[in-house]
């Protein structure tokens, strides 16, 4: 029965009544203790009178009162008077979200502000074992202040032995269908599970979360009907309309994500609120910087957004002795370091401004090319147990110094001159630093100058990458670690060094695992917030033990703490094709290649062609290619994706151009040999089959690559053969094998499905 204004409950006082539901009554009430408003909802009779109900609901009341999140509505007690059973919570004043949707939907940003802390709201629930299962958009509230908050978590679930079905039904409250109907219940907002009477969980939630998206950013729901039965009908049945004929000028990642929310198979959806949340936050950042997801090159310098943005240029040296180039370079990468630590800038890699060390290109046509809005330029002279390090920020497009200084320091000075100056530029482009980033920053990565200089000359070797110059890398990490044992850096050189020596096949992954696994976990055990360990972690973990969600885990923590590393989210987007999660790894190499524009480019032109996507690879790799004409990863994926396009000809033509470009790396000739056998073109691939196979090569042919070609000429059990030696053996790299449209013909030959389950890949 309805409670009027000025009636008491106990020490309540109802003030006004705010709606009604299947879970009851909601008023605004008076706490005459406190002398604060609340919201008070009066329980329903069948779950107030029923003594296992309520002591159920009592006991998941007591979870939601738990759950300490600034976007979801506080639960504050559970309280009986006068014989009747009711909630007290947070009186939220605002909006709810079906006011704030409107025809055609919300500007981009808009939808950003609402559905980021949505999605958190979601995780920090999830994280608790709590489910909603009744999100809609008058469930979400939008303060006056702009902050939303969710309301009834949790409260909508009803003992197991209850159809899922009748529980999100009774939940509910009526919900507008049309102009012309009505339904009991938010039919247009269950997710097919429910709608069948399946178990639900977490990801049921990610459906109905699915849907608000496509609501906010269309102004309509993807599933529509005049009735219940017609709706629940369009949710079993059909796809939602392609978000691009809605909303055109939307970031094809919106429509990736809200396809992957409203999967209608829950294993097939998107699994956890983070990564939704992780999702449009890298959308976000790419909108905002003009940048993660261009695809063309030289964008102008006028495009760029507010977000900061800098490319530090190699520091020159100008001391006498060209030895010290490794210094110089050593400074550069560490300062570009120091700035990947900031969530609010965006900073371009070590390998994308190596290129312009002897720069002929202008400013602004450096910065152009690297799609930034500032460059940092600086000098290196090193004399003695002296350095003097200049640096000036300069805004390419005006020329206009934003800051310059000159350190003239003792040498052990070296990191506090790096730290100074990344905080210097992050200070002149305004760009907010939390206190954790900014203590992070000041660290000292050893006390031991000479342990440095030997780590840097460790990464130069590393950086020509050959076999030779990378073993001698790892001669240098161990000579700075026997100077330093605490050294953290220095032992990630090694872990990393080691397994790029397996990727080349200079090394078998048995060689390797035990001391890279070892160099790994030391460097986390010393430097658990240094986001290049976490990364070499989870990239040895991909690497030698196949433990996906530890990797997973590490490329995560890398992230939040390296944001803007491209090294992390290039290897994480590997991991991520690796286990055919393309989507998820577009999104990562487009994130990738805002901050490294020159050398991840094929990476994300790769992950285009593995998604099917092959004239978007097309694209990218053109683009490439016109600019780098002499990488031969961007001409074999160009040549996989015309030849996937059914041109043939040219595709065959880009890939005999990869493999003459590098005659020594058979990884081309290889895959030249399966397309020329898909080809028809039969007796050329044996003819670079026996090349490959000829025993006075000086190193004899990677079995993981004699696969490719005797998959192409559809000799699957000789493939076979090679994979499973290889695998046996240990050589080669395995992590991408189960992604690889190369070995698509054996995707459900049973021993190829063994080979996949070893891996954890089944």
């Amino acid at each position: 029965m309805p409670l009027t204004p000025g009636t008491r409950l106990g020490p309540y006082e109802i003030v006004a009544p705010i709606g009604a539901g299947g879970m009851g009554e909601v008023y605004r009430a008076k706490d005459t203790r406190l002398g604060r408003d609340v919201a008070l909802k009066v329980l329903p009779d069948s779950l107030a009178g029923d003594a296992d109900r309520r002591a159920r609901f009592e006991r998941e009341a007591r979870t939601v009162a738990g759950l300490n999140h600034p976007n979801i509505v506080v639960l504050h007690s559970v309280e009986d008077a006068d014989d009747v059973r009711f909630l007290t919570m947070e009186l939220v004043e605002g909006q709810n979200l079906g006011h704030l949707i409107s025809p055609g939907g919300l500007p981009l940003s808009r939808v950003f502000e609402l559905a980021i802390p949505l999605a958190d709201a979601l995780a920090a629930a999830h994280d608790r074992g709590v489910v909603h299962r009744d999100l809609k958009p008058a469930n979400v509230m939008v303060t006056r202040q702009g902050r939303v908050k969710v309301l009834d978590f949790g409260l909508a679930k009803w003992p197991a032995s209850e159809s899922a079905l009748k529980a999100s039904q009774a939940a509910t409250a009526t919900t507008p269908l049309t102009s012309s109907g009505q339904v009991l219940g938010t039919v247009p907002y269950m997710a097919p599970e429910q709608i069948r009477g399946d178990e639900v969980d977490a990801r049921t939630d990610l459906f109905a979360f699915g849907i608000l998206l496509f609501e906010l950013v269309t102004g309509r729901r993807p599933f529509q009907g005049a009735t219940a039965a017609d709706v629940s009908s369009s949710i079993l049945r059909d796809s939602p309309p392609p978000l691009h004929t809605l909303r055109p000028d939307l970031p094809p990642d919106i429509g990736r994500i809200i396809a992957r929310c409203l999967e209608k198979d829950p294993e097939r959806r998107v699994q956890t609120a983070k990564d939704v949340r992780n999702e449009l936050e890298l959308v976000r950042r790419a909108v905002e910087s003009s940048a993660a997801t261009a695809a063309r090159v030289g964008a102008p310098v006028a495009a760029v957004t507010h977000v900061p943005s800098v490319a530090v240029l190699p520091f020159a040296n100008r001391g006498r002795d060209e030895e010290d180039e490794y210094f110089a370079d050593g400074i550069t990468e560490d300062v570009i370091a120091q700035l990947c630590k900031v969530r609010t800038l965006k900073v371009i890699s070590h390998s994308s401004v190596m290129p312009f060390r002897n720069r002929e290109e202008s400013l602004p046509d450096i910065a152009s090319r690297l799609q930034v809005a500032n460059v940092l330029e600086g000098s290196v002279r090193r004399v003695g147990d002296r350095v003097r390090i200049v640096a000036q920020l300069i805004d390419a497009a005006s020329g206009r110094h934003l800051w310059a200084e000159t350190f003239d320091r003792q040498l052990t000075d070296i990191f506090a001159i790096q730290s100074e100056v990344a905080l210097h530029i992050a200070a002149a482009l305004k760009a907010e630093l939390s206190a954790n980033e900014r203590e992070r920053m000041r660290r000292e990565p050893t006390r031991d100058v000479v342990a440095y200089e030997l780590y840097q000359r460790g990464r130069q070797c590393d950086a020509r990458f050959t076999e030779e110059e990378m073993l001698r890398g790892i001669e240098y990490f161990d000579r700075a670690i026997e100077r330093d044992a605490e050294f953290a850096l220095a032992y990630v050189g090694v872990a990393v060094t080691l397994t790029e020596l397996v990727e080349i096949g200079a090394m078998s992954r048995t060689q390797a695992r035990a001391r890279a696994m070892e160099a790994a976990e030391k460097a986390v055990r010393l430097d658990p917030e240094l986001g290049e360990a976490q990364c070499a972690l989870a990239h040895a973990r991909m690497a030698y033990e196949f433990d996906w969600a530890g990797a997973e885990a590490g490329f995560k923590r890398a992230l939040e703490l390296s944001p803007g590393s491209a090294q992390i989210c290039d290897l994480y987007g590997r991991m991520c094709g690796g286990l055919e999660r393309f989507d998820d790894a577009i999104a990562l190499h487009e994130r990738a290649y805002a901050l490294d524009p020159l050398y991840c480019r094929s990476d994300l032109a790769n992950s285009f062609l593995r998604a099917g996507r092959t004239e978007e690879a097309t694209r990218v790799a053109t683009d490439g290619v016109a600019l780098e004409p002499y990488d031969s990863r961007l001409r074999a994926t160009l040549g996989w994706a015309l030849f996937r396009q059914g041109q043939m000809d040219e595709g065959l033509a880009e890939l005999e151009r990869a493999a003459a470009l590098t005659p020594t790396e058979e990884v081309w000739l290889a895959q030249l040999g399966q397309a020329c056998a898909l080809a028809g073109r039969t007796e050329r691939a044996r003819e670079i089959l026996r090349r490959l196979e000829d025993p006075s090569r000086p190193r004899p042919a990677s079995l993981y690559h004699l696969a490719y070609v005797y998959t192409g000429l559809g000799d699957a059990e000789r493939a076979m053969d090679c994979l499973e030696h290889a695998f046996e053996k240990e050589t080669g790299m395995f992590s991408g094998v189960k992604g690889s449209f190369l070995f698509a013909p054996l995707r459900h030959h049973p021993r190829f499905v063994a080979l996949l389950r070893k891996m954890n890949l089944v």
